[in-house]
């Protein structure tokens, strides 16, 4: 028969639900920084589309996906 899977402790999964959650978080923040750099006249007059446009792109991304892809990584394996 198949084995118990090994045991991970209380401190080891808060510890991963405050990473996904810094992902999350963290993902919004470079959403947040591409759209001021993409709208504002900080870097340049009239907006850097071309800096902004992707940054919030791939903060979006972050955002969205890689709480889910570190929740995959971490899954127990199915017996």
């Amino acid at each position: 028969m198949n084995p118990d899977p090994p045991r991970v402790d209380e401190a080891t999964w808060r510890n991963r639900f405050i990473i996904i959650n810094l992902v999350r978080i963290g993902g919004t923040l470079v959403v947040l920084f591409g759209l001021f750099l993409w709208h504002s006249d900080w870097f340049r007059s009239g907006g850097a589309v071309e800096i902004g446009l992707p940054l919030a792109l791939i903060g979006l991304v972050a955002s969205f996906w890689g709480p889910l892809a570190l929740a995959r990584k971490w899954r127990t394996p199915r017996p």
